[in-house]
């Protein structure tokens, strides 16, 4: 079963194509595989398994009757949480959605599932998707599957667990502060943070629209960087409906010529200073990037230490209104919520919040400036490995390394390039310029390359 669990979502769907295995057969692996590892991990909140088995036999069908198949025709995915599902139970992990089941699919969730994707369950997330660590009032937190007592990460922690466990080969998350990466890193898997403007955000947790559209994206995680690309190709694209999602065709990583590239590198941000296994880690990515030819230097970006304090203070500019209309449109009491931390600060009133506004303009503009004399950056996911459960809060500066790029809105790709001596897996971030995910997917194919991407966890 191990060539099947653990292949890539290309493979899997290629094998399929080929007649190799069936639909049915790799619905059978996934789920057999989850009832193997769920009850450690509790990764997946919600399991289709009747559903998908009938759906594996009609994709069968259709390819012996020579219908020409979707680019995942026959592979089985889980979905996170945040995702509305149509005929499956998506809670947003808020206690207000508890058993709601929407009539719709997400924009994403469709495109998969057009592409021929079966959809086998849901994953945990943290409520509305705001938290690094993959736990709610409903369905509680989500291990590592490279240690039980630590965090997947959040948000997208119950995807990242499930697809490095072997459960799934390819998920979708979203990322409002990190959340794609960091389960990525704490996982030993990949995931990419798509450009802002990319991908349709309808039917998430998070809606499109408001002063802080531009943090939220979504995208995919998986194991191998090749499924990154594939996903992000079914993806990307305007629906109608998500009025910030732009026309921007896709490049192709397999165009990008590495020796011209420009690579800017920081180990440190000048906020939270790295476990020393994380600063080997990006050093030894930024070597193997050099020896292939890209022009690798150690600059820090200006003005990258208000990352901290800006995202903060943006998030909780408007005293939690915003935060409260959601959870009163989810039927969720204030008093059921874990997010009442986030429901009572100040307010700022319009000179103040105007004056952030243009702070953050200013800083975006100015990492803009610093990106014309770069094609990517290489820097860590986060300070730290995955960390006990529950001491995601105590050190919130550590994650200011993904932070950064959701207040610019680029893209960037994480990739396993090592691990720590207790077997915890490091990844490394790289970014790129708005719309070049060719050039992150490029840069961090290498890094699979040469370094092994993702291990099997011992689970």
């Amino acid at each position: 079963m191990d060539e099947l669990i653990f292949a890539g979502a290309g493979d899997l769907a290629r094998a399929v194509r080929q007649r190799r295995v069936s639909s049915a057969e790799l619905v059978e692996a996934c789920l057999e595989r989850i009832a193997q590892v769920n009850p450690v991990l509790r990764a997946v909140v919600e399991l289709g398994a009747d559903a998908a088995r009938t759906e594996a036999v009609v994709a069968d069908r259709l390819l012996a009757a020579g219908e020409a198949p979707g680019l995942l025709h026959g592979v089985p995915i889980t979905l996170k949480d945040s995702l509305d599902t149509a005929g499956m139970v998506t809670t947003w992990g808020t206690p207000g959605r508890a058993g709601f089941v929407p009539e719709r699919d997400a924009t994403v969730v469709a495109r998969l599932r057009a592409a021929g994707a079966i959809v086998l369950g849901k994953t945990n997330t943290p409520e509305f998707t705001m938290g690094f660590e993959a736990d709610n009032p409903l369905h509680g937190r989500t291990a590592n599957p490279f240690d039980k007592s630590r965090t997947s990460g959040g948000s997208s922690g119950g995807a990242a667990a499930l697809v490095s466990a072997g459960a799934v080969p390819l998920e979708v998350g979203s990322d409002t502060g990190g959340s794609i990466r960091l389960p990525a890193h704490f996982c030993g898997c990949a995931g990419l943070r798509s450009t802002s403007g990319r991908v349709p955000r309808t039917g998430h947790a998070i809606p499109p629209g408001g002063m802080l559209d531009a943090l939220t994206t979504l995208g995919p995680l998986a194991r191998r960087v090749e499924d990154l690309e594939i996903a992000l190709g079914l993806l990307a694209g305007p629906d109608g409906f998500d009025p910030f999602v732009v026309p921007v065709p896709l490049r192709d990583s397999r165009d990008v010529t590495l020796g011209t590239l420009r690579v800017a590198v920081h180990v440190d941000n000048g906020l939270r200073s790295p476990a020393p296994e994380i600063a080997a880690a990006v050093r030894l990515a930024s070597s193997r990037l050099s020896d292939r030819g890209c022009r690798v230097a150690e600059v820090l970006p200006p003005g990258i230490e208000e990352t901290g304090d800006l995202f903060r203070r943006l998030l909780l500019a408007d005293g939690g209104a915003w935060l409260r209309r959601l959870l009163a449109g989810a039927g969720t009491d204030p008093d059921a919520s874990s997010l009442g931390g986030m429901l009572g600060g100040p307010t700022l009133d319009g000179a103040e919040l105007s004056r952030l506004v243009d702070r953050w303009d200013r800083f975006r503009a100015r990492m803009l400036g610093f990106l014309g004399s770069w094609d990517a950056i290489l820097c860590p996911v986060s300070a730290i490995p995955a960390c006990p459960h529950g001491d995601t809060e105590r050190d919130l500066e550590a994650f200011t390394y993904t932070m950064t790029w959701n207040l610019t809105g680029w893209p960037a790709a994480v990739v396993r390039v090592s691990g720590t001596p207790r077997g915890l897996p490091i990844g490394v971030q790289l970014v790129a310029a708005p719309w070049r995910e060719d050039v992150a997917l490029a840069l961090a194919a290498v890094l699979e390359e040469d370094l092994g991407g993702w291990q099997r966890p011992p689970l």
